[in-house]
């Protein structure tokens, strides 16, 4: 017997078990496929319902293309679409190219929707799957769309168990991330509906999950990935927009859709496996669903979900006007500005998780003891004591006399990976051009929520615990007493699973979890000349050598007056620091490299009296020529101006600053500061955090 497809389009997007089970259920078994499959089971009795009484798909039309243009989204732009070939992703094909072509069948013709791309991706956690993948994207390429497959490498094995879903749904997304970065694709369509939005909430109910938590997916999210695809895609910033048009549609609409549509589906028989929580939760809620149940149960969530709106809304206004972001790569909060004691728990919270989750790069929320250690520490005014927490350092900003707080990245924590480099590569005009269409469906998007700005008078959870949810919401009427009771049979039974896990699964769970590694301060990967790289995911870091050096480099970059004459001073420095062929290492700002600073910069710039520098970089007096000499004078004098900025930034915050040293572990630059060993050195590094500040935009409506 065969196994079954994966599945890409639950909530969860659920990977495919290893067991042997029961091949994939098609629709129609007359399909002709070239399939490993042994027999097809067809849905007798939707096909029969399907005749009986034809479908309207002008009211599912309908409500896709008001979903769209919320989301800011026009049929002319370029859009994916993640597809397993289920009835939900099926569905979302079907819309999705009708409001593309206004309802003119491309498949019919051989021609494919211009601008729709379908992605299949490939997990590779079985042998059939790339047999499966291919059917499935011939199957999306007869409707007329094209279609790719993304193939899942899996560096350190395969997942265990327990991680298998959470893994290859991380993996999946790498995937899709992958595929429209190189297609030059900014917007991605996942076919996740209400039905899912529910088990979410019984799913993070269980887990004792907050307001926030219960709010679910979002309508609209921007995703930034954890690698990088191109220059181009990086130094802008604008990641992948990922849009759920399906959230107000059923699971029932979906298999409607697809027999609308005339479209056959696959059902994945591992979604009925009991193993993993999803499934138990949606088999309960099957079975307790009534039309007032589910109409209830989506009155609750909504009721989040317009909680969670207030709360970005008052972060947003919090972070435009309490904190400062500096190009060294930390942030100042005004305390007096911010007045925490006035802010409501849930949305300070809120506010600094988003502030350390920027400035530390972590793609995980703050949570538990650690939001309520940083709750008392910045309810404490002024502020006079310092804190290390989720990768973050925060103490009193110097000067502020604790009115202020320094917050900056902890070097001394577990940080992302170190240091990513690659080639730098641009695609030129395309890429200004879909960077500039998500601007603007970004834009059109904000427009329509922002006429939909919420009071506090209008959301009802703002100081209700997890606990108490389900309570205030039957209390305020959006639920009755035997939907209160249903939902917490659910979240009880699922409360019990989970709690059953014993301390080392758990403690298996959080590891899995931090795909971080702790800083190696010493060592980092080489970086070749006219290369880039990005540091701790927060750095741009690009260098060279330039040949040829124009005398004002020394008199203006430096401020020094040396009498070099005026015309181009060529540089041979192949016995300097800097010298050819040399690759550079990137690693964290260290108090040596300050000492370092300090003792260059008191070297006597006579040239007849080298010997401090040459005690400094080890050179005996016969590797000194002129050349060199000019170099020593113009790192020393760099190493001044370098100190003189280095003043500027708090000590606490120094640690942050990306340093390029030579192969020997030597300085030759801080770009941050301005400091580089040798004029011929052209140096950047630029403060351009993979997640921007607030996570990207995001919508709930």
């Amino acid at each position: 017997m065969a196994r079954g497809i994966t599945r890409a389009t639950t909530s969860t997007f659920l990977a495919t078990s290893f067991l042997k089970i029961t091949p994939p259920i098609w629709k129609n078994p007359s399909v002709s496929l070239s399939v490993p499959w042994t027999q097809f089971i067809c849905k007798c009795s939707l096909a029969h319902h399907h005749h009986q009484h034809p479908i309207d798909m002008s009211k599912y039309k309908e409500a896709f293309s008001m979903q769209m243009a919320m989301a800011g989204l026009k049929p002319h732009h370029r859009i994916a679409l993640g597809v397993s070939g289920g009835p939900d992703s099926i569905a979302l094909c079907v819309l999705t190219a009708g409001w593309k072509t206004n309802g003119i069948s491309a498949g019919e013709s051989g021609d494919f929707v211009d601008g729709l791309l379908a992605i299949v991706v490939n997990h590779g956690l079985r042998s059939e799957s790339k047999d499966e993948a291919n059917i499935v994207c011939n199957r999306v390429s007869q409707m007329g769309i094209r279609c790719e497959v993304a193939h899942c490498d899996w560096p350190d094995g395969r997942p265990k168990q327990g991680h298998l879903q959470e893994a290859a749904r991380e993996m999946r997304y790498q995937a899709f991330q992958k595929v429209c970065a190189q297609h030059q694709i900014g917007v991605l369509l996942i076919a996740h509906h209400a039905d899912d939005q529910a088990e979410l909430f019984i799913l993070r109910l269980s887990r004792n999950s907050g307001v926030i938590g219960l709010a679910g997916m979002p309508f609209i999210s921007q995703v930034f990935s954890t690698h990088t695809y191109s220059l181009g895609g990086v130094s802008n910033n604008h990641g992948l927009l990922l849009v759920r048009p399906l959230m107000n549609f059923s699971k029932q609409d979906m298999y409607k859709i697809c027999l609308g549509g005339n479209q056959d589906w696959v059902e994945d028989p591992t979604n009925r496996s009991l193993l993993f929580a999803r499934n138990r939760i949606r088999m309960s809620l099957r079975d307790v669903s009534s039309s007032i149940f589910k109409s209830e149960l989506q009155a609750v969530i909504l009721a989040c979900r317009r909680t969670r709106s207030f709360i970005n809304q008052v972060c947003c206004k919090l972070i435009n006007q309490a904190m400062v972001v500096k190009d060294q790569g930390y942030a100042i909060i005004d305390l007096e500005i911010l007045s925490p004691s006035k802010v409501e728990d849930i949305c300070l919270s809120k506010f600094l998780s988003l502030v350390l989750q920027f400035i530390s790069q972590r793609y995980r929320p703050v949570r538990g003891s650690t939001s309520k250690l940083l709750l008392d520490y910045i309810r404490t005014f002024p502020c006079k004591n310092s804190l290390t927490a989720a990768g973050c350092y925060l103490c009193p900003a110097p000067g502020s006399k604790g009115t202020k707080t320094l917050v900056c990245c902890s070097v001394d924590c577990p940080l992302p990976s170190k240091m990513e480099p690659f080639h730098a590569c641009t695609f030129g005009e395309q890429e200004h051009h879909i960077r500039s269409e998500l601007e603007q469906i970004i834009a059109d998007a904000k427009s329509y929520s922002d006429h939909l700005v919420l009071d506090e008078s209008d959301v009802h959870f703002l100081n209700v615990t997890s606990e108490l949810v389900l309570t205030e919401a039957k209390r305020l009427g959006i639920l009755s007493e035997s939907t209160y009771r249903s939902i917490l049979l659910l979240q009880r039974e699922e409360t019990k699973r989970f709690k059953s896990k014993t301390e080392t699964e758990l403690s298996s769970d959080l590891e899995s979890k931090h795909g971080f590694q702790s800083v190696n301060m010493s060592r980092s990967e080489p970086l070749q000349p006219g290369h880039a790289c990005y540091f701790m995911s927060r750095f741009f870091i690009t260098w060279k050598l330039n040949e040829e050096i124009s005398s004002s480099a020394f008199s203006e970059e430096a401020n020094c007056d040396l009498n070099l004459g005026l015309e181009n001073w060529q540089c041979h420095c192949r016995s300097c620091v800097v010298g050819h062929g040399m690759v550079a290492e990137v690693r964290h700002m260290i108090e040596s490299d300050w000492l370092y600073l300090a003792k260059f910069s008191k070297c006597l710039s006579n040239s007849g009296k080298f010997q401090q520098q040459r005690d400094l970089l080890d050179y005996r007096a016969d590797q000194i020529p002129e050349k060199i000499n000019r170099c020593l004078d113009y790192a020393r004098l760099s190493a001044q101006s370098a100190l003189l900025s280095l003043k500027s930034i708090p000590a606490a915050a120094r640690g942050g600053i990306p340093v390029l040293v030579n192969h020997k572990g030597l300085l030759i630059s801080i770009p941050s500061i301005g400091f580089k060993h040798c004029p011929c050195l052209v140096v950047s590094a630029e403060f351009k955090p993979r997640v921007p500040l607030g996570g990207g935009h995001s919508s709930f409506i």
